[in-house]
Order: structure tokens, then C-alpha cells, then sequence
């Protein structure tokens, strides 16, 4: 039976928590509300390791894949959030990794060895206004300059923000000192220049984006894997 409307909105005001104990049975709602809460983060995330949006999005898609499939793991150590964004970034690594033998895990705190601990089964195998409106000059500008960060700040810098975690949950999710992640927040905007931050600073929120078509796309392709699979 379709998922209502009515179904839709109550599962968007439930918790993390309350989601994922749903979504455990398949519950397409709570799967759609889950990937509607978390496909921004996941992908800006995923983008400040790869700098490539494409690639970012087959990881998005990879880690719901990942998480949908190994619920079981998750055992709530950490919040939901956290345990999913980890699942995108360690994804993102390998696959910069694959292209950089040489990449240092620990730019993003995370050692070698942390980042194959989590084994989850494999995945089963026209224009875009929204990309349409990303290239404008203004955000090209703003997000070049993001790119050309060096690995560790840009990172942290994409997390505090562009996607507006605060340091303690940045300083979880990469492993490292609140301290680290404000010196780190510091030096990253030292590097993109005072003018440009002071210029294009309200304009950091719309960078990157993955909403409307982007995020609704996402969802369902998530629940056709998911549910109807």
C-alpha cells in the first residue's frame, strides 16, 4: 500500500532514534525521512574529501545502501548522525584512496585500520535547475576556493560551515581535539582570505546543494533499493 501523505509528514518529526528502529522493517516512510534528513550532509561531506560532485553522489547512494542494509550495527555508541556520516566519509576515503595510494587517513581522523573496520554487504547494482543555478559566479568562486583547501581544513571546514555541525560534533565525527577543529576552522579561513569570508560568507549555506530534485531523486532511488527491492 503507497506510503500517504499524512505518513510522510508524521515520519519527518520523529527522532533519529525512532526512524531507525522503523526503518529497521522496511518502513519506506521513515527510510524517506531518514534520507530527506541526512542527503545534504552526507554529500557535502563526501564532496570536501572528493572534490567531484558525481562521485559524491554514488557514495550518498552507497551509504544508505550500506546503512539500510547493516541497521543492525548499529548499536546507538554514538548518535545516528554521526554512525551514518562516518559510513559516507570512510566511502569517500576508500575511493580517494583507490586514486591517491599515498592519502594520509589521518588528515581526516581517521587511521588505516579504522576505516575498513565497518563490513557491510555490497549494493545491489537532462539538466537539473537546481545544478543549473550552482554555477553561478558567485558560488563557483566560492566553492573553488573551498576545493583548493588543503585536505584537513577543508574538511572541517565544509563540516562546521558549509553544513553548520557544531565542533563537538565535528570534533567526533573526524576523531580529533575540539581544539584541533577550531585551529583548524581558523587556518581555513585565514587561507580563503578575510575579503572573500567577509564578502561571500552568507552564501556559504547554499553551497554545494543537494536539495529539491537532487534530494528527492536520492530518496528514490534509496526506497526502490530499499523497500521494493
Amino acid at each position: 500500500m503507497p506510503v500517504t501523505q499524512a505518513q510522510h509528514a508524521a515520519a519527518e518529526t520523529l527522532s533519529d532514534e525512532d526512524l531507525v528502529g522503523l526503518a529497521r522493517g522496511r518502513d519506506e516512510a521513515a527510510v524517506r525521512a531518514i534520507t530527506k534528513r541526512y542527503n545534504r550532509r552526507l554529500f557535502r561531506i563526501a564532496r570536501s574529501i572528493l572534490r567531484n560532485d558525481a562521485e559524491a553522489e554514488d557514495v550518498v547512494q552507497e551509504t544508505y545502501v550500506r546503512a539500510f542494509t547493516g541497521l543492525d550495527l548499529f548499536r546507538g555508541d554514538a548518535a545516528f548522525g554521526t554512525w551514518i556520516t562516518r559510513i559516507a566519509m570512510n566511502e569517500a576515503l576508500g575511493r580517494l584512496r583507490r586514486r591517491r595510494p599515498t592519502v594520509d587517513w589521518e588528515t581526516y581522523g581517521v587511521n588505516r585500520h579504522q576505516a575498513e573496520i565497518i563490513n557491510f554487504p555490497a549494493s545491489a547494482a537532462a539538466s537539473d535547475p537546481e545544478q543549473t543555478m550552482a554555477q553561478g559566479e558567485i558560488r563557483a568562486v566560492l566553492e573553488q576556493a573551498i576545493d583548493e583547501l588543503p585536505d584537513a581544513f577543508r574538511a572541517v571546514f565544509v563540516a562546521r560551515i558549509v553544513e553548520g555541525m557544531s565542533v563537538e560534533e565535528t570534533a567526533d565525527l573526524f576523531g580529533l581535539q575540539a581544539e584541533t577543529v577550531k585551529t583548524r576552522l581558523h587556518r581555513a579561513r585565514v587561507l580563503l582570505r578575510a575579503q572573500l569570508d567577509k564578502q561571500l560568507g552568507p552564501a556559504l549555506t547554499s553551497s554545494f546543494p543537494f536539495g529539491g530534485q537532487r534530494c528527492q531523486r536520492m530518496t528514490e532511488r534509496v526506497v526502490s533499493l530499499i523497500c521494493t527491492g
